[in-house]
């Protein structure tokens, strides 16, 4: 039986808000709650996490670490996703993911995500859909940090 608040909390979310009910459902099946605590880190540049997240709560940074310095890279809130990156199968994580506060989050296991992707065509593609947003915003954040760092005015400012 599917856990109905559960349910809820997955059709107010904006990635799955224009999914289609039985989509929900299935999310639903495969969704478990986890949490994180503030400073925990949720996984480190390079790691191969299994899990996709949709944040109900808190907020995570999401990082790049050279040696004697974090760059900040964006910084994720309720409404959005994490961990993109496990549904490409052997793929190490982009970015470190570090808690800011408290967090809530519902997680997904990333094969099964991917099997059901496979199994039924409409749900894969309207999920890869959203999916391919996450990730164009993603690099769009990226590119804004380092036009932050490289440009002439941020030269100037001392940074």
């Amino acid at each position: 039986m599917i856990d109905q608040a559960l349910q809820a909390v997955l059709r107010k979310h904006p990635f799955v808000a224009a999914f289609e009910g039985a989509h929900v459902t299935r999310l639903a099946q495969l969704a478990r709650e986890v949490r994180f605590e503030r400073d925990q880190v949720v996984f480190h540049e390079g790691d191969e996490c299994p899990d996709f997240y949709l944040i109900v709560s808190g907020l995570i940074a999401l990082e790049v670490e050279e040696p004697g310095h974090t760059l900040r890279v964006q910084t994720l809130s309720a409404g959005d996703e994490l961990g993109w990156s496990a549904l490409l199968m052997a793929a190490g994580k982009q970015f470190q993911a570090r808690a800011l506060e408290p967090v809530e989050a519902l997680a997904f296991d990333a094969p099964q995500l991917l099997a059901e992707c496979r199994r039924d065509p409409a749900f894969g593609f309207e999920f890869m859909l959203r999916l391919l947003g996450v990730v164009a915003g993603r690099l769009q954040a990226t590119r804004l940090q380092i036009h932050d760092l490289y440009s002439p005015v941020a030269k100037r400012a001392g940074t």
